[in-house]
């Protein structure tokens, strides 16, 4: 143990961590699911949400409702952790205080409705707002250090106009709560913080979308509920509880993590009595907006995932023979085993084979050779008359049935690093029926992977 400490405390901490976890020899599949503890973590402890930060981790990943049930527990225990650690120095107050809200009234479900839709368009505009920013920097001719520089001036310019921009915007959020704001004020904060989380993240600076995507849904959230109160009068109840119902919705949508942001919601306020609207408004929300995300690398789905590629595919050429793949076969370019050397190179010019079987005067395999096996005995001072077939040939055939599984097929020709094999007679091995290469079986393997993927999805 001394040696590895020593190894690492010249090197920064985080080469240290890396360097570590080299060192203990984690998986890949642990690395993943240590990676998903850490956010779990870091964002149960950040938002005082043990139980949403464990299930925004494992939900995230995905735009369809899918988890990543591998790392549920793992995320359990670390946001557990971290929230109780970082409770016990920080305080163990809600992140915003709020009235006690209460759904008791059913007919105030159909602005919530509404409010889920309205999270949608929005959240559309959010990303393309968010991305066309972040291609109109790249497309910038100007050296790469100076785009966030750029985008740092222009967010100084908007918050010129809209200093409420800057900062977390929690005191915004706790201000509309308590219906404190005008409406215009809350939509021209939720319009302007989208510009600004965009020049900022866009342009190459550092920041994230989950607190700025949380004070754009309660501003849009606040607007809605105090424009419902004044058309929807006999709907709406307490349009200050619409400022949480918009955070949780607009979300929602952007993330497509319904779960984990209706719980995360009702704890960063210790308020669950909105339960039932914020189900609703998280679900039309995510499902108005399923093919946008503001995370541009979130799969659809597990299948879509390259950590879990292998998962959905594991058997698919278990239930495969090789019969199957005879009209992929190439038929057999058959060598005489005394044939001379020159005689077989004329004949194997025009073959398209990489694979030869030698066979006796009776027409049954003696052994096989490949061009590379031609090379190397080109490469020997021999004279090429004195050279014949079997001299060639390996008399150790590996070989396939018609009745063999592809599996079977396929760890023989990556074992001995196979391109070509013969495919026998099961009740005379030594008859070939023809040749059966590593490359048709893989691109059989790449047909049945589109079409396991498009029964999946469909």
């Amino acid at each position: 143990m001394y040696p590895l400490l020593k190894a690492l405390l010249p090197l920064p901490p985080l080469a240290r961590v890396v360097r570590l976890v080299a060192k203990v020899g984690l998986s890949i599949a642990d690395r993943r699911i240590l990676l998903l503890a850490g956010i779990a973590g870091g964002i149960g402890a950040t938002f005082r949400s043990p139980l949403g930060g464990a299930l925004f981790a494992v939900e995230a990943l995905y735009r369809d409702p899918e988890f990543e049930h591998e790392g549920m527990i793992p995320c359990i225990i670390s946001s557990i952790i971290a929230y109780s650690l970082f409770g016990a120095v920080s305080g163990w107050e809600p992140l915003l205080a709020t009235p006690h809200f209460r759904f008791e009234h059913p007919s105030e479900l159909f602005p919530v409705l509404i409010l889920g839709v309205v999270c949608a368009l929005l959240g559309v505009g959010y990303v393309k707002v968010f991305y066309g920013l972040r291609n109109a920097f790249k497309r910038l001719a100007i050296p790469n250090w100076l785009k966030p520089a750029l985008g740092g001036l222009l967010l100084g310019l908007l918050a010129l106009a809209v200093p409420q921009v800057l900062g977390s915007g929690y005191g915004w959020v706790q201000s509309a709560l308590y219906g404190h704001m005008a409406i215009w004020v809350m939509l021209v904060i939720a319009l302007a913080k989208i510009l600004a989380t965009s020049l900022t993240i866009s342009s190459g600076g550092s920041g994230g979308v989950f607190a700025p995507s949380l004070v754009i849904g309660a501003m849009l959230g606040g607007a809605f509920g105090a424009a419902a109160q004044v058309l929807l009068p006999n709907m709406t109840y307490n349009p200050q509880a619409y400022v949480l119902i918009g955070m949780a919705g607009f979300f929602a949508g952007v993330a497509n993590a319904p779960i984990a942001t209706l719980i995360m919601v009702s704890e960063l306020t210790g308020n669950y009595g909105l339960l039932a609207p914020l189900m609703l408004v998280c679900v039309v929300a995510m499902i108005a907006m399923r093919h946008n995300s503001i995370y541009e690398k979130q799969v659809q789905g597990r299948i879509d995932s390259p950590a879990h590629f292998g998962d959905f595919v594991i058997d698919i050429l278990e239930g495969i023979t090789v019969a199957e793949l005879e009209p992929k076969g190439r038929k057999p370019t058959l060598i005489p085993d005394k044939m001379t050397l020159p005689q077989v190179l004329a004949k194997i010019s025009s073959a398209k084979s990489a694979y030869f079987p030698v066979v006796d005067s009776t027409n049954k395999m003696v052994g096989i050779f490949s061009l590379n096996d031609i090379r190397r005995i080109l490469n020997e001072e021999i004279p090429p008359g004195l050279v014949v077939a079997e001299d060639i040939a390996t008399r150790n055939v590996i070989f396939a049935t018609p009745a063999d599984r592809l599996t079977e097929v396929m760890k023989k020709t990556i074992a001995r690093n196979l391109e070509e094999i013969p495919v026998v007679d099961p009740l005379q091995t030594d008859v070939v029926l023809y040749m059966l290469s590593r490359r048709a079986v893989l691109a059989h393997y790449a047909e049945q992977v589109e079409k396991t993927k498009s029964d999946y999805q469909h």
